[in-house]
């Protein structure tokens, strides 16, 4: 009989266990979703542009979509208009930083766990989970889990590994990145289906963590286009509003002028200024996989170029974005003394951003892929605006930019300044690289994120429910 009680405990364990899993085969059974989708990130949902493409897309397509993430910064418009997007807010931590770095990681972890947990259980029962990874950690791990519960299927799409920018900060040798890597070679395994951003990363996903992934290239929404030059000029002459790069050189009669543009009194037409500042854009999460010191040497040359006699206008260097770093780079760059170069670092709103970067001259990408298996981003967009762009080198960067067709590729900051030379010789003619980078942009006629997403993803999720 003494045995009886050990036994007893575990018939009731395995009975337990048994109606668990017999209802989580229920649920998987049951007609669950009704067309719903859940697209989650563990980040600022304002920040996550392809998360926010995923949505639209699928509210496009008559899905109800909950649209799950931190609501730091205001999503598009696009987003906030649609009848088929509900935004589910999870809220940001805070009051965690008590005791050692380590013991504040495994708690933000395990806060997480069960706050998202909680959340992905609250909404109504969806047929798919779209998860950004990374952040995966807990994501992957707490939307396996949540997926079991409603019977949905777990699409995870890999923008990166999380763990190699965690090795950014500790080293690739250190034990939280190897745990971060066991984490996502696991839990990663356990989807139904993975996106990710490039060839290169679909090949080593298979490689090295055995799973299979469709390519789904970052391409521009329909919005990231040429700016017609009166849109040009009411932007320009409200960030002049509130940023001196933008105002008008000289006193002038009329009003309506900016440091680029000038409105015509009489006839009331927009003109490019004579003898106007080229504007470079570059933008950035301010994260340790940009180092834009290597963009202020490069200009520091640029401004030694124009003392030497070189014939070269003046810069307006606009650096768009929120981040860890961006107080760090701020204090860098007030310690420096341009004639020529302006520099300001403003945090634009979702519909300025793409009519800026449509009225730019040339974009600067300084974003260094933790693992050289993801591409940036703010290129697409640059390029869906046939902005050239000059970015820094790395392992699969040539799957977007063609050296000498669409833009180039630098290594370091004495590459970046030549080629600011090279481009902005003779600025604003229309004869030089400049201009037939522009033009190759304009021929390419580009696939958009649209009909790509229409044929690489939409076959995944088969007919509307």
């Amino acid at each position: 009989m003494a045995a009886a009680g050990p036994e007893l405990w575990a018939a009731g364990a395995s009975a337990a266990l048994l109606l668990l899993l017999l209802l989580l085969l229920w649920r998987r059974r049951r007609a669950g979703g009704a067309g719903r989708v859940c697209v989650a990130v563990l980040g600022d949902l304002g920040r996550s542009p392809r998360m926010q493409y995923h949505a639209l897309a699928l509210a496009r397509h008559g899905r109800q979509v909950a649209l799950l993430g931190y609501l730091q910064t205001r999503p598009h418009r696009d987003v906030l208009r649609s009848e088929n997007i509900r935004l589910v807010p999870v809220s940001e931590l805070s009051g965690l930083r008590v005791g050692p770095k380590l013991f504040q990681y495994v708690l933000k972890v395990l806060v997480q766990t069960v706050q998202l947990l909680y959340t992905l259980l609250r909404i109504e029962q969806p047929s798919y989970i779209l998860l950004q990874n990374p952040p995966g950690l807990p994501g992957i791990a707490v939307a396996w889990v949540a997926g079991l519960w409603w019977g949905s299927k777990l699409i995870i799409d890999w923008h990166n590994y999380g763990y190699t920018i965690m090795s950014l900060s500790h080293g690739r040798s250190h034990p939280l990145v190897l745990i971060a890597k066991w984490y996502e070679k696991l839990f990663g395994r356990l989807s139904d289906y993975n996106l990710c951003v490039t060839d290169a990363m679909r090949k080593d996903l298979w490689v090295n963590f055995k799973i299979k992934a469709v390519t789904l290239y970052d391409k521009p929404a329909s919005y990231f286009k040429e700016t017609p030059l009166d849109l040009q000029h009411n932007l320009f002459m409200k960030l002049a509003k509130d940023y001196e790069p933008f105002k008008a050189r000289a006193a002038s009669p009329s009003a309506a002028r900016s440091a680029f543009t000038e409105r015509d009194g009489s006839s009331g037409s927009v003109l490019k200024s004579r003898g106007r500042p080229a504007l470079l854009i570059s933008s950035t999460s301010w994260t340790e996989d940009e180092d834009f010191s290597v963009l202020l040497r490069a200009l520091e040359d640029y401004e030694r170029f124009i003392k030497e006699g070189a014939r070269l206008p003046a810069l307006v260097c606009v650096i768009t974005g929120k981040g860890p770093l961006k107080d760090y780079y701020n204090e860098l760059i007030q310690k420096l003394h341009f004639k020529h170069i302006q520099i300001c670092t403003p945090w634009l709103e979702a519909e300025d951003y793409p009519l800026l970067l449509g009225s730019a001259d040339l974009g600067v990408c300084l974003h260094k892929s933790s693992s050289g298996l993801d591409l940036p981003m703010k290129v697409v967009d640059m390029f869906g605006c046939c902005l050239p762009v000059c970015a820094i080198h790395f392992e699969c960067l040539h799957e977007l930019v063609k050296h000498n067709e669409n833009g180039l590729i630098f290594r370091d900051s004495q590459e970046l300044a030549k080629q600011l030379k090279m481009l902005f010789l003779d600025f604003p003619s229309l004869e030089g690289k400049l201009h037939s980078f522009r033009e190759n942009l304009r021929a390419s006629r580009q696939l958009r994120w649209d009909q790509s997403w229409d044929q690489t993803v939409l076959p995944l999720l088969g007919d509307k429910e």
